[in-house]
């Protein structure tokens, strides 16, 4: 399995209204340096409607100003309609994030 099949395999299990950040996905495959290429990743992501990258901010709850799907204003309508709420480009992380259990 590839870097990137990897990164999906993982977000796939995240749930609706809940996010993680790059460093938690690329710590959970194996690769705790890897936050950036977990970035890269999710830029090219060939599924957008399977793989929900969405869910994916920076670790301080950051939205990413280069959502590959529409900017940061999409990620936060398509993060609002699954109940996370944003404020000005950012999501409560204490809140939302996601840490693997549930």
């Amino acid at each position: 399995m590839t870097f990137s099949e990897k990164v999906y395999e993982y977000l796939k299990t995240v749930p609706r209204g809940r996010v993680v950040t790059y460093g938690m996905i690329a710590a959970a495959i194996g690769s705790p340096r890897a936050s950036r290429q977990v970035g890269n990743a999710l830029h090219r992501n060939p599924y957008p409607v399977v793989v929900p990258c969405h869910r994916v901010v920076n670790r301080e709850g950051r939205l990413a100003p280069a959502f590959a799907f529409g900017g940061w204003e999409k990620q936060a309508e398509l993060l609002r309609a699954e109940g996370v709420e944003t404020d000005n480009g950012y999501v409560d992380i204490c809140k939302y994030v996601w840490n693997g259990e549930e």
